[in-house]
């Protein structure tokens, strides 16, 4: 009865994160993000301590499985916009595309040009990518996924800003997304 109760309020906490974190991706409520992390870093540090108990019913690891899945990939554009906020103390200016606006050096007057377009739904399909190549145990394609972002954007990062936000960008979602992936591999671990 006990484990019961306690999944049940594991999977309400996913859902909740995952409500806080569509609420998250709105420009300045990025920082919502944090309490929303709360249960992935919860069955995490709990998987790291012993197995996580499996659940009583494979409904409950399939509402959990779910939240998860759609918290790593939501609530990834949160995140990495804070952590590209800390990085940048918002010294880069953002173009009206979701990119970055820097200087235009083939233009022979002074311009800007917005480059790294795209960026949040390219978040979302690799992180997407990413949880489930994992899931499915291809663990090997998040190489791939890695190498296409790369070559996408190769033409893009030959300015300083570009190159920094893309790195940063880029392991800060891919990092959320396999935290994300590794709570998810814990909670239906057992289920069949």
């Amino acid at each position: 009865m006990v484990l019961l109760v306690v999944w049940i309020v594991a999977v309400v906490l996913v859902w909740a994160a995952v409500a806080i974190a569509f609420f998250a991706v709105r420009p300045g409520r990025h920082w919502l993000i944090v309490p929303a992390a709360v249960p992935v870093a919860a069955i995490v540090i709990a998987g790291m301590l012993g197995p996580v108990a499996t659940a009583p019913h494979p409904a409950l690891a399939l509402l959990a499985g779910l939240g998860l899945t759609l918290l790593g990939v939501v609530g990834g554009s949160p995140i990495v916009s804070v952590l590209l906020g800390v990085a940048t103390r918002g010294s880069v200016p953002l173009g009206s595309h979701g990119g970055i606006l820097v200087r235009d050096v083939r233009s022979p007057a002074p311009a800007q040009r917005e480059i790294l377009r795209g960026g949040t739904t390219i978040g979302y399909l690799e992180r997407f990518a990413l949880i489930g190549s994992v899931v499915a145990g291809q663990p090997g394609a998040v190489a791939v996924i890695v190498a296409v972002k790369g070559l996408g954007r190769y033409s893009e990062l030959e300015n300083e800003l570009a190159r920094e936000r893309f790195i940063i960008g880029s392991l800060a979602s891919l990092t959320w997304a396999g935290l994300c992936t590794a709570a998810i591999v814990m909670t239906v671990a057992g289920v069949s």
